[in-house]
């Protein structure tokens, strides 16, 4: 049996850290620093459609936003503008050596096994024919009210229901699939904080013998996440949830700011959080 190609990294960034936000445009920096690093092996999961679709629409229209009272409308129209910008420039910075394809996905793709097994197949044939995939999730198909359906009747059928609440999840689920070497979280924060608001209290290493004990101390950092929010202490207790499985899977994850170098973060030169089994 063929050997199955290696995935070294697959990363995540966020819509906001795609932004410029004092003057609401593309960072293109950030865009430049992703393409000198990305090469096949390698799968990317971006957000950022929606919100670069509205800055772009904006930008056509006399500083006017879609007009309608309908939120889901206008992100669907918002995120299909954006994604033809999107891709424009991971082309633009990306090795003109290197093929780039897209990959849009929904949630229903990794809870039905034969989509799942497609995506899977997909991406590993990206690794072999020298092609980066980037990966996002198809919001202009998916409307919410929908959505909550699909994934109500789901649950009626078994646990382990993907969500695709965000990126992260995407990210995570991708990771898992292919058994992916190392999962890189990209935020706008330096990491899992053990106290939210207070960065001095960074969580560098979450670590253990196995990838069970490395678990038990994820579960205990959620502890002191549930709160506010669903997502809990500003997105801290998803993301750890999230990335449960990846760590199971023997994927080393690492949660970090957008705005530090990749080589770094992978070699843990900047401050970051590392999650993984004898770090």
């Amino acid at each position: 049996m063929p050997q199955q190609p290696e995935v070294t990294l697959v990363g995540k960034i966020g819509s906001m850290a795609l932004i410029r936000r004092e003057d609401n445009d593309i960072d293109y920096n950030i865009f430049s620093r992703l393409g000198a690093h990305l090469q096949p092996g390698m799968v990317w999961v971006s957000s950022g459609a929606t919100e670069i679709g509205r800055l772009d629409y904006m930008k056509r229209n006399h500083g006017r936003v879609i007009d309608t009272d309908d939120e889901e409308t206008a992100k669907t129209d918002y995120s299909a503008q954006g994604q033809a910008i999107l891709m424009e420039n991971y082309r633009r910075f990306i090795s003109p050596m290197y093929s780039v394809r897209q990959l849009l996905v929904e949630h229903m793709h990794f809870n039905d096994p034969v989509k799942r097994e497609n995506i899977r197949t997909f991406l590993l044939r990206c690794t072999q024919q020298g092609a980066i995939p980037i990966v996002n999730y198809n919001d202009p198909v998916s409307v919410e009210e929908n959505r909550r359906m699909e994934l109500s009747s789901l649950r009626r059928q078994h646990n382990g229901v993907v969500e695709c609440v965000d990126n992260d999840e995407t990210a995570a689920v991708v990771a898992t699939l292919l058994r992916a070497r190392t999962l890189l979280i990209l935020t706008s924060v330096e990491g899992i904080y053990a106290e939210a608001d207070d960065p001095t209290t960074l969580v560098q290493n979450i670590t253990g013998s196995d990838a069970q004990e490395v678990v038990a101390r994820m579960a205990d950092l959620q502890a002191a996440c549930i709160g506010a929010s669903r997502k809990g202490a500003g997105g801290a207790w998803a993301k750890l949830q999230f990335m449960k499985a990846p760590v199971l899977a023997g994927t080393r994850v690492i949660i970090g700011h957008a705005r530090h170098p990749i080589d770094a973060l992978l070699a843990g030169d900047v401050p970051c959080t590392r999650i993984g089994v004898g770090l």
